[in-house]
């Protein structure tokens, strides 16, 4: 981290600038001296510094009214004030003024040594912070869509959020593939007490058993063919934050058995390992599966399921709550219009009306797509039915009975490949999945498409 870190020595005196600079390049730093308040301005135009050692005392521009200065320019730096003519009036006026520390003239090596290490170390601390706070920005910004809501049922599911959000009871988040799953489990996640911690999802569906059991507990060097080097889990990972397991009722019977022990124990092994790993995360589960039929047939086990799922929390369908869709496509149409650039004011009444007709078996992540493409192929400035008249409404009406999750996937797949001209990895991509999911879900369902397009 020295090697990164700049450093700037303001001082009327030569020999001090001299000696300082020597001593700074000696132990690793980037180091730039200046004589006058007016020569280090002149340098910061173009440079940025991450800590500043400014002497109090100089003719012309004084320390004080410098550290304002740079201050003005760089709110983040650390300004450590230099001073042969300590005084307690001075010191006050100095870190009133922004300065971290205070050091008084002749320096001693070892408090210069040790103020540095203390500056250092505040400065990672406040990158660290500024990191977290960006990151629970984005998540927010990401949990935005699924807050969205008009409808009463949706009303209802915050509602819970907002009551189990600060708990660490495991939750099991259950609704049809698309819904929004994973955003709800980000705003439990964000409405707890570990918001600044990791969020770390890993989607059990996507992965086989041997793959699924290193990406979840990690592995030592030499742990299997390939295990080059020890690399940390998930579990690990989400240590002192949540771990979202998307699709649980994927996980075999053999690594239920393994997650099972790292919840109650709140330690597990790597594979390969012989020294507990200690990780105290919540977990938050999604499934779009009846896990309690899987349950009977003795393909998930009673044990894990109930305690991987303390609070149930279920997505209604967005077909069950129309009234979210304009408001969940106007949230869409802007995001995809700051993305393009294009000048679009809205969607015509015809286009919400095809919106609000049309069955949605893709739910929330379909309405996304359908958005994203009436943005690209749009030519005025109102989305209308023209951009939307793919969607065929009349063919899936809203009042038509009910059918099977495997239909819904089904005609899912199917429009999202035609949306993707039959292209299997920009159509993963769309429906959240990886290219070999899909493919096996081609297989399993007998579905036919053209050769995939470059």
């Amino acid at each position: 981290m020295k090697a990164s870190t700049n450093i700037m020595v303001v001082d009327d005196e030569k020999t001090i600038c001299e000696a300082l600079m020597a001593w700074f390049v000696k132990d690793g730093y980037r180091v730039e001296t200046a004589l006058s308040g007016a020569d280090a301005l002149d340098i910061l135009e173009n440079r940025r510094f991450d800590i500043f050692l400014v002497d109090i005392k100089m003719p012309g521009m004084d320390g004080i009214e410098l550290l304002s200065r740079i201050k003005a320019q760089q709110p983040d730096a650390a300004v450590i004030m230099m001073t042969a003519h300590g005084s307690i009036q001075t010191a006050v006026e100095a870190m009133k003024g922004g300065a971290v520390d205070y050091l008084c003239k002749p320096f001693d090596p070892d408090a210069l040594s040790l103020l540095m290490e203390r500056v250092m170390a505040h400065k990672s601390l406040e990158k660290e912070n500024s990191v977290l706070k960006e990151r629970l920005l984005e998540e927010q910004a990401g949990a935005a869509e699924v807050c969205i809501v008009h409808s009463d049922a949706m009303r209802k599911v915050f509602e819970v959020v907002e009551e189990v959000g600060p708990s660490m009871a495991p939750v099991l988040i259950t609704g049809e593939t698309g819904v929004g799953k994973d955003l709800v489990a980000r705003a439990l996640h964000l409405k707890s007490d570990r918001a600044f911690g990791p969020f770390v999802a890993v989607n059990c569906g996507a992965l086989s058993e041997s793959i699924l059991e290193s990406e979840l507990f990690g592995h030592e060097k030499g742990a299997f063919t390939g295990a080059v080097k020890t690399r940390r889990g998930r579990l690990e990972m989400a240590d002192n934050g949540t771990l979202f397991l998307d699709e649980i009722g994927e996980i075999s019977l053999k690594v239920q058995v393994s997650l099972l022990r790292a919840l109650e124990e709140k330690q597990f092994l790597r594979l390969g390992g012989s020294e507990p790993v200690y990780s105290d995360f919540r977990l938050i589960s999604a499934t779009h599966r009846d896990l309690l039929p899987l349950v009977k047939e003795g393909r998930f086990r009673e044990d894990f399921f109930y305690r991987t799922h303390v609070i149930t929390l279920h997505i209604p369908a967005l077909r069950e709550r129309p009234e979210d869709i304009p408001p969940l496509a106007d949230y869409f149409l802007k995001r995809y219009v700051e993305e393009t650039g294009k000048c679009l004011e809205g969607f015509t009444g015809k286009a919400i009306g095809l919106l609000s007709s049309y069955a949605w078996p893709g739910n929330v992540r379909e309405l996304r797509n359908v958005i994203e493409r009436a943005v690209v192929i749009s030519k005025g400035r109102m989305i209308g039915a023209e951009e939307l008249k793919f969607l065929n409404p009349g063919e899936m009406p809203l009042e038509q009975g009910p059918r099977t999750l495997e239909e819904m996937e089904i005609d899912h797949i199917l429009s999202t490949l035609e949306l993707c001209n039959g292209n299997i990895s920009r159509a993963a991509k769309n429906l959240g999945i990886d290219r070999s999911t899909l493919t096996r879900k081609l297989k399993r369902h007998r579905m036919s498409t053209c050769d995939e397009k470059p």
